[in-house]
């Protein structure tokens, strides 16, 4: 029988997190490489990569900055085969990146609409994809999805096209899960709730409507605050470990308890 040690040992492991230059993805990034994995922070704000993965470096640990647009399929195919080329293999993948624009069904344009699809659903099945022809060649992987609470109920108005691609994102990580199980390759999700992070603080300040809705949603959560981000890390890297060897299409909610309310 394995040690607890040995089972959250991601030595060796290459990992790709998107979003990962700050926020949930951060957190995230930083439990990986603490746990011993080579870890690609990608973004699509290369400054903000670049800082994160410096700041790992200080500490030790292994990290490379890269941009990515996660919408786009030149992007993925290119960072994902640069990192099969440059570092040998690809283990864990965890799709983070997401965007959520406050926007009434009734002033939502197709634009908008087809760009939170883009980011948020489009780009797991990319990541998915092309990662998943990397897993197999080397004996199988962990993909993660971060989807939200919103996947399984609504949090606030103004976030219809939001919720949307959360539910096709655990609809796709269930399937997923079951055509990739043959070949090693686990596919699970994370559900976070209210996370504090620079994207919430931003949603704060955008107006007055969005900010007493942030209020009423934290008054609502049994533990009495929000999240961190670093929970949400500590979340992935069990999902990334041995300690969830026999887990795939599951949906780990994070939430504080606000769906019980």
């Amino acid at each position: 029988m394995k040690t607890i040690q040995q089972l959250l040992d991601l030595s060796g492991r290459v990992a790709i997190v998107t979003g990962a230059g700050k926020g949930i993805g951060q957190g995230i990034a930083y439990r990986l490489a603490e746990a011993g994995a080579l870890v690609v922070i990608a973004d699509i704000d290369y400054p903000a990569a670049e800082q994160t993965a410096n700041e790992l470096l200080a500490q030790g640990r292994k990290a490379h900055a890269v941009k990515l647009d996660v919408s786009s399929e030149a992007d993925v195919q290119a960072i994902i085969a640069a990192c099969e080329d440059e570092f040998g293999s690809l283990d864990i993948i965890v799709n983070n990146a997401g965007i959520y624009p406050s926007v009434p069904v009734a002033e939502m344009t197709e634009e908008i609409f087809d760009r939170v699809m883009r980011v948020n659903l489009r780009s797991v099945f990319l990541m998915t994809k092309y990662g998943a022809e990397v897993m197999k060649r080397h004996g199988g992987g962990r993909i993660i999805n971060v989807t939200s609470i919103d996947a399984l109920h609504p949090s606030m108005t103004g976030l219809a096209h939001y919720d949307a691609s959360k539910h096709g994102a655990w609809g796709f990580t269930k399937n997923a899960a079951l055509e990739l199980a043959p070949h090693k390759i686990w596919v699970n999700a994370i559900a976070p709730g209210g996370i504090a992070t620079p994207g919430t603080v931003g949603m704060n300040g955008a107006a007055e409507e969005m900010s007493a809705a942030i209020e009423a949603f934290t008054a609502k959560i049994p533990m009495g605050r929000m999240g961190e981000a670093d929970e949400i890390g500590t979340t992935a890297l069990f999902l990334a470990s041995e300690m969830a060897g026999y887990m795939t299409g599951t949906q780990i909610v994070v939430d504080g308890g606000v769906l019980l309310t």
